[in-house]
């Protein structure tokens, strides 16, 4: 089956989709946020939080793997309904499969 997420941070936009049935989340990046006027990830995050009870994906903005985690492990607690989004490089080019398999063993 196919899920439709919408990626956005917009949350005037978040809220028109959030009552259409075939969206079945959110995802964001930091890019989307500061486009969305966002100043503090977290604080912007949780507003998003507040306006949906669907899927949403907040990805780490670290560049560093053990930063990664650290912010990968706060931002899975914001929330039943959040996933966490590693990218599968940093800005560096280096390969963070690291990173990703600790954060999937610390369900």
């Amino acid at each position: 089956m196919t899920k439709i997420f919408c990626d956005i941070a917009d949350i005037n936009l978040i809220k028109r989709f959030n009552k259409k049935s075939i969206v079945k989340g959110f995802t964001t990046n930091p890019s989307l946020m500061r486009k969305a006027g966002a100043k503090d990830y977290e604080n912007y995050s949780k507003k998003i939080l507040k306006v949906t009870k669907k899927t949403i994906s907040c990805e780490v903005f670290a560049d560093k793997a053990s930063s990664m985690i650290s912010q990968g492990i706060s931002i899975s607690e914001w929330g039943k309904n959040v996933y966490v989004k590693v990218p599968v490089t940093n800005s560096k080019g280096k390969f963070m499969g690291s990173v990703i398999n600790y954060l999937n063993k610390k369900k």
